[in-house]
């Protein structure tokens, strides 16, 4: 396990890594969640192996600190991965990235530039204001000292059970803060940096989830699509070959 400070506290971002050649795959868990447990069985498929991969879990969740004065607004998760990366000296990274850490993996890519070559994201969220079965929009919907002593225990109860597995070890300060970030959403919207963005793109969809919002928009701009079949939100899970090709570039 590795770690760097992500504020002037001294807090401090963690992570596991597989040792393996270049460039590295960074691994962004979604919100709620933790990056091993997501993404460690894809990074050791036959395919994916031999590669330096690191597995970040972003501030307040998994192995990271936590702390009580941190925003947790989305900038400041990018600005926490961006120190990750600068500690453990990687440049030009597959970013492989999850739900709200798909938002993360755009906006590092859009303030720094030299860390990201490639984005992977898996059902990012592109818009602000998701729908309300959407977790994020679960948890915005309490106050924050409301979802601290009450709605935290509640969310636990109705999530599935792989979601609160990892849910429980995250702070429910920085969930509820992470998740009003993402209802808050970016200006400009992250669906119009990502389609900016002078990057190779990569926007997986599983096919369980229904049509893609802006789907021809984000095509056009030059984001390769995948539709996954057989899978959810979490396509690693569902469908862990099909991911795995995509992660590799091939489908």
């Amino acid at each position: 396990m590795r770690e760097a400070r992500f504020d002037d506290k001294g807090s401090l971002i963690r992570w596991t890594e597989s040792a393996g050649s270049g460039p590295a795959r960074v691994y962004v868990h979604g919100l709620g969640a933790a990056s091993a447990p997501y993404h460690a069985h894809i990074a050791a498929r036959p395919e994916l192996a031999g590669r330096r991969s690191l597995f970040l879990d972003l501030p307040g969740h998994g192995l990271s600190d936590r702390p009580a004065d941190f925003a947790y607004a989305l900038e400041d998760h990018a600005d926490a991965v961006a120190a990750a990366l600068d500690e453990a000296a990687v440049r030009q990274a597959d970013l492989v990235a999850h739900s709200m850490g798909g938002s993360v993996a755009i906006l590092l890519a859009q303030r720094r530039s030299d860390l990201v070559a490639r984005l992977v994201l898996t059902e990012a969220n592109l818009d602000a204001q998701p729908p309300r079965t959407a977790g994020s929009s679960r948890i915005a919907a309490y106050e924050e000292a409301h979802f601290v002593t009450e709605g935290h225990a509640r969310v636990l109860e109705q999530a599935g059970p792989l979601w609160a597995a990892t849910m429980r070890l995250a702070d429910p300060v920085a969930l509820h803060r992470s998740a009003t970030g993402l209802v808050r959403g970016t200006s400009p919207t992250l669906r119009t940096t990502l389609m900016r963005l002078p990057v190779e793109r990569t926007y997986l969809q599983g096919g369980l989830s229904g049509q893609l919002a802006g789907h021809d928009e984000l095509v056009a701009s030059g984001v390769r699509v995948v539709v996954v079949p057989e899978a959810g939100h979490n396509v690693m899970l569902d469908n862990p070959a099909a991911f795995a090709a995509a992660v590799v570039g091939q489908d």
